[in-house]
């Protein structure tokens, strides 16, 4: 699956980005007026292959979530069992990305991936939540999809196994693949994973080359010793797995978590369908590191929703040279700063379908 998916990510179509921004010339507005929304729509228009490009809707929200061995090391204050307890929460409809997907008309679908500690609720007991065909607003759904339940300590051995990264990469691809014949116009990624900004640091540095200390952020909120604490546990796995970016499945297994590895196959897979996938925030960025190391033109398809106050985010935007739309100090997680950005994507589209040009509006050029 992950060879196919690959080979299906092509680059951007250049004819249809440059009739864009012929087309933008054209609009009734000067030029350049809509600064980055511009650049943007011709983006999209070059993933799409077409001018314009479809309107990114509806959105579908995936969360993925599991949990990691490295959480022993103490990088969080939060025990493990919260990550259990937040599906709970997003399927109740209770949490920051439903209040922000019911206003952004975003459906949420939450995929189990490796989470440690049984779940707080059970799948079977309403169909509706298993059924990839629903893209409702209004119910939040539950795939369960484990591969393992948490990751090893990245500080003792690999997280993962070569083939349990492949299996969660896979992950991804699927739920894509899921969604977008559901209909869905845009991905959205989320995550949630108690610890999980400790190996989505490591991802960062291995792929980028950047120091730990300029990758690492303090996550939930972590105090001046935890946080040095955290630096030093990034700085040894690297040490222990050096692991080489020119084998990108290779570093998700050493040093990855499994939603890491399944917003990589996410990724992919919204790129060979020519789908937009709008980033969230450093795990999401992290992944998008190794979904750009296993195929280049998956780029094509990103579009960076915000910068994460996590350091290492900017660090890895700057890798993939992509600009975020937003910069309002989130940290969160879960979709939220993604959710925020997506009335930007959807209006950077739509100025190509429904602004007139000078010639039909009658509106006189300088």
């Amino acid at each position: 699956m992950l060879e196919t998916t690959i080979a299906a990510i092509r680059p951007a179509d250049e004819a249809a980005m440059a009739a864009a921004r012929e087309l933008h010339g054209r609009l009734t507005k000067p030029a350049g007026s809509l600064g980055a929304l511009e650049e943007l729509s011709v983006r999209l228009a070059g993933l799409a292959g077409v001018c314009p490009p479809p309107l990114p809707e509806p959105a579908a929200v995936a969360i993925f979530a599991g949990d990691h061995g490295v959480h022993a090391q103490g990088v969080s204050p939060w025990p493990q069992e919260v990550t259990a307890q937040m599906i709970g929460n997003f399927l109740a409809g209770g949490a920051v990305v439903n209040a922000f997907a019911r206003q952004a008309g975003a459906s949420v679908t939450v995929v189990d991936v490796g989470v440690a500690t049984p779940l707080p609720t059970d799948p079977a007991a309403d169909p509706t939540a298993l059924d990839p065909t629903v893209l409702d607003p209004a119910v939040p759904r539950l795939v369960v999809a484990s591969v393992r339940r948490g990751t090893r300590d990245l500080t003792v051995t690999a997280a993962l196994t070569r083939d349990e990264a492949l299996a969660a990469v896979q992950t991804g691809i699927r739920i894509a693949d899921e969604l977008i014949d559901a209909g869905a116009g845009i991905l959205l990624t989320g995550d949630m994973g108690i610890g999980n900004t400790t190996p989505a640091a490591v991802l960062i540095a291995a792929f980028t080359g950047a120091d730990p200390l300029d990758t690492t952020g303090r996550g939930t909120g972590v105090d001046d010793p935890t946080y040095a604490h955290k630096v030093a546990v990034v700085r040894a796995a690297l040490a222990r797995h050096t692991p080489d970016p020119a084998d990108p499945l290779g570093v998700l297994a050493a040093v990855g978590g499994l939603e890491h590895a399944a917003l990589a196959g996410l990724i992919l897979g919204a790129a060979a369908r020519r789908t937009p996938v709008l980033l969230d925030g450093v795990i999401a960025v992290s992944a998008a590191l190794a979904a750009a190391a296993l195929a280049p033109a998956a780029v094509c398809a990103m579009v960076a929703g915000h910068r994460s106050a996590e350091p290492g985010a900017t660090v890895a935007l700057r890798h993939l040279g992509l600009d975020p739309l937003i910069d309002l100090g989130l940290r969160l997680g879960e979709g939220t700063g993604a959710l925020l950005a997506l009335p930007v994507v959807t209006g950077a589209v739509r100025v190509l379908h429904e602004v007139a040009t000078f010639d039909s509006a009658g509106v006189a050029e300088k």
